[in-house]
């Protein structure tokens, strides 16, 4: 069973989510503007795409990086941009109007409530959401979502690595040096990738000649937001 937890809106944890903040700037952002301006294929205007990439403070994706190559930025080179659009239609939350992106009632509401906005994000994120159509790939991993969160939450409660963690589940001691990595890579881009955009774990790598290391720990916003069967087997956490 995964139950999330209604945090109310003032929850400190709330923040740590990549892309709560990214919904609600852009949901403000169209309070305060109107719209956003859509291209002739319904993609975010490159104005609001340099905006979104300057203001998201998405992880691994800094705008002196972004721009570091590229002085122009569509929405597809912004791979969590485009999912949040995604998302905000798909759940209603905006709609497109006359050329525009604009906000619905629903969207509105939300918009000034943080809370209830993650309780109707990122669950749907999560579970939802095909998450091999945005990645390079399209293997999807085998398993399922119950089984994904209720062992991660053991295993990754005092912090871990991805090859731990797929070794957990398919018993192959595979990495990105082995003949399995595509299998290593649908499992990071289907799994931990989308929790980590959820703000639920929190990725470090080590990308040093010749190493592709990356530990995963479960954040305070996973503690706080999620209420899981093993949570029982959870060892307490001392702090000092």
């Amino acid at each position: 069973m995964i139950e999330f937890r209604t945090l109310p809106d003032d929850h400190p944890d709330l923040m740590r989510s990549p892309l709560l903040r990214g919904a609600l700037l852009t949901l403000q952002y169209v309070q305060e503007h109107g719209s956003i301006g859509l291209t002739q294929t319904k993609a975010f205007k490159r104005v609001f795409v340099h905006w979104a990439v300057e203001h998201f403070d998405w992880p691994g994706k800094s705008a002196e990086e972004m721009f570091r190559y590229n002085r122009v930025i569509n929405e597809y080179e912004f791979p969590p941009l485009e999912v949040l659009h995604f998302l905000l239609i798909s759940l209603r939350l905006g709609r497109h109007y006359k050329g525009a992106f604009r906000l619905t009632k629903k969207g509105a509401e939300l918009a000034r409530s943080p809370g209830h906005l993650f309780a109707e994000l990122i669950p749907y994120f999560v579970l939802r959401i095909d998450h091999a159509s945005y990645a390079r790939f399209d293997d999807q991993p085998f398993g399922k979502w119950d089984v994904w969160m209720n062992v991660i939450n053991v295993e990754a409660d005092q912090g871990t690595t991805e090859a731990a963690l797929y070794q957990a589940f398919y018993g192959e001691p595979e990495d990105w040096h082995t003949a399995g990595w595509r299998a290593m890579a649908a499992f990071s881009s289907c799994v931990l990738r989308p929790l980590e955009w959820a703000g639920l774990l929190m990725e470090t790598r080590d990308n040093a000649p010749g190493k592709h290391d990356c530990h995963v720990f479960k954040t305070q916003l996973w503690r706080s937001a999620l209420k899981l069967d093993t949570d029982e087997m959870l060892r307490p956490v001392h702090v000092q």
